[in-house]
Formats: C-alpha cells, sequence, structure tokens
C-alpha cells in the first residue's frame, strides 16, 4: 500500500494557530483519480495568512477545518493520473491540494501551469499572491506615472510584488514594514524607492518626507494601527485599497471601526479588493507577468521550508510576521 504523510488539524483553534496545533500523520495514499479528480504529487505548497482566519471561522463563510482533517492549501503538484480530458499524467497544475505529499485535486478548480516559468512562482508571483497585488494596483487604484504609492507589509508576497508592479507603471513606491531586515528586502531585493520600520518612533513623520507630503494610492494589508496614521496623509481625492486586516484577524470583541468623515474631507476613493472576483482574469496576470519576470523587472522572494514535516513550524511563522516574502513548503 502507498503511503502519504499529511497535516492535520489537531484541536480547535482559538487564538493565534502555532506549530504545536498540527500534526504531521501517515495515511494511505489515493492510487487513482475518479471522474473529475487529479491524482498529484505535490511539489510546492503554499502558506497563506487567510487560513489563520478560517481555522478560526472567520473566513469569507469558509467551513471551519475540523481535528483530524488534512488542511487545506493550494499547490503546485505534477498530475499522476487523470480523471478529466483535459489534463494529462506529466501536467503540472495549481490548484488545492492539501497539506499532503500526495492527493486529489479538483479537476474543475485547477490550471495549468508553465513550469519553465520557475515553478515556485506559480504560488506567488504569478499566483494567488501576485493576481491580488495586480487586481488592486491596476484594476482597482488603477495606478500609472506620477502616483506615490505606498503599501504595508511590504516584505510579503501581496505587498511587494503590488510595489514592484507600482514601480513597472511608473509609480514611486515607499514601502512601510516591520524590522531593519524586511526594510533592506523591501528596497534592495524589490527594487522599491524607499521604506520604513513602523516599529520606529516617528515613522510616520518619514513616510511623510519618503512621499513628498503623502501618498496618492495607499494598498492596506494590515489594518487600522498603519491605516489611520496613513490614511491623514494620503493627497487629496487619493485612492485607497483595503485586501487584508491581518493586524485584526485574531482579535476577540468588535470589528475595528472607521471613521468616514476622514474619507470625505480627502474626497477618498477607498475600494475592497477580494481576489475570488479576479479568479477568471488569471491567466491575464500570467501573460501580462511573464516578460516582467524573465526581464528581472518582477521578482519572487522566497521563505522556504523543506518537506511536509516543516509546514506547521513555517505557518507559525506566517502567524507571527517572522516570514520574509511567499512562504511555501518544497514537499518534493
Amino acid at each position: 500500500m502507498t503511503k502519504t504523510l499529511e497535516v492535520v488539524l489537531k484541536r480547535v483553534i482559538e487564538d493565534v494557530p502555532v506549530a504545536a496545533d498540527f500534526e504531521v500523520v501517515e495515511r494511505a495514499a489515493p492510487t487513482s483519480a475518479p471522474a473529475g479528480q487529479l491524482l498529484v504529487r505535490v511539489l510546492y505548497l503554499s502558506l497563506d495568512p487567510y487560513l489563520g482566519s478560517r481555522l478560526r471561522g472567520r473566513h469569507m463563510g469558509e467551513p471551519r477545518p475540523a481535528p483530524g482533517e488534512t488542511l487545506p492549501g493550494s499547490a503546485v503538484a505534477e498530475v499522476i493520473a487523470s480523471g478529466h480530458p483535459d489534463f494529462a499524467a506529466g501536467d503540472h497544475v495549481i490548484g488545492e491540494a492539501g497539506w499532503a505529499q500526495v492527493g486529489l485535486m479538483d479537476a474543475k478548480f485547477a490550471r495549468k501551469v508553465d513550469p519553465s516559468l520557475g515553478v515556485s512562482n506559480h504560488l506567488g508571483v504569478l499566483g494567488m499572491p501576485g493576481l491580488t497585488a495586480w487586481a488592486g494596483v491596476t484594476q482597482l487604484a488603477k495606478v500609472g506615472q506620477g502616483d506615490v504609492f505606498t503599501v504595508d507589509a511590504a516584505a510579503g508576497s501581496v505587498g511587494g510584488t503590488a510595489g514592484q508592479i507600482a514601480k513597472i507603471l511608473g509609480a514611486k513606491a515607499v514601502g512601510i514594514a516591520g524590522g531593519a531586515d524586511k526594510v533592506a528586502q523591501v528596497v534592495e531585493r524589490y527594487g522599491f524607492d524607499a521604506a520604513v520600520d513602523y516599529r520606529n518612533e516617528g515613522w510616520v513623520d518619514e513616510l511623510k518626507a519618503l512621499t513628498d507630503g503623502g501618498p496618492t494610492v495607499h494598498f492596506e494589508n494590515v489594518g487600522l494601527p498603519i491605516l489611520n496614521p496613513v490614511f491623514g496623509l494620503l493627497k487629496t481625492y487619493g485612492r485607497v485599497v483595503i485586501c487584508g486586516l491581518s493586524a485584526h484577524y485574531h482579535a476577540d470583541g468588535p470589528p475595528p471601526q472607521f471613521g468616514l468623515g476622514p474619507i470625505v474631507g480627502k474626497r477618498a476613493s477607498v475600494m475592497g479588493l477580494v481576489v475570488y472576483d479576479f479568479y477568471p482574469r488569471w491567466n491575464e496576470w500570467v501573460k501580462t507577468a511573464e516578460p516582467w519576470l524573465k526581464e528581472g523587472r518582477l521578482v519572487q522572494v522566497e521563505d522556504l521550508g523543506e518537506g511536509i514535516e516543516s509546514a506547521p513550524a513555517q505557518f507559525e511563522r506566517l502567524m507571527k510576521g517572522a516570514n520574509t516574502g511567499k512562504t511555501l513548503v518544497k514537499v518534493a
């Protein structure tokens, strides 16, 4: 009997997830692909911030995983056997495969990917983080020449990609990150014009100076601790894209409030971003990004764990904000 290692939820989670909340188990691996399914060998597993809120039953109505269940997760995988005519053994695909070495993927939600563009890139700059960044920067905020663009969590996959896209489109990009190492990464690896460390006293004044008085566009990934002071700097008729609220995912009590008065005073446009709306345009993003990637204008920074057994510790790093770049596990 063929075996596979999987990571399952050990207990109900009521706080920020840690590695001890998960368990690596050995199970019988599927050996064939039922109709409409793909039997796959996982190559790279994506670990994403939204899973932290989903584990507490707080993510857009998605079901909360139960103890004993294999953790959900997107992966780039190689097809072993196909139960769908559009896919064949040997194809590289991206889709929901879970935290496992071998598993089944629903062909309806799987996409073929080109491994020559970098297998792991399809979970980062070409994957959901990249699609999210592209949607917010180009489709909602419509960033262009002359804009001054700020983004928080700028050392992360979404924030780092968003700033790179803004730069490519002619904007000045200034990142907001936590810690000297992350600030250096934002400038040296992602190529932002500048970055500030929000842990430093006086970071708001520093941001004001670096953005010539304030941004014209802000991309929000964290929540009110960053959004409130940055909004105070926003230029009149500025645009704000609210993508994530990581500072609030695990907070108890009522959701945070944001006053309407400043929006009126700034004559600002504030837009919510849910990447699922842009899934039908994923291939459009990949075609846009491909030349940028080949030219070295778009790069991916990875926080990589080796082996499926590393997934719990990698996820804890992500939840603590200790990761730099796209958090991945190399499974095979």
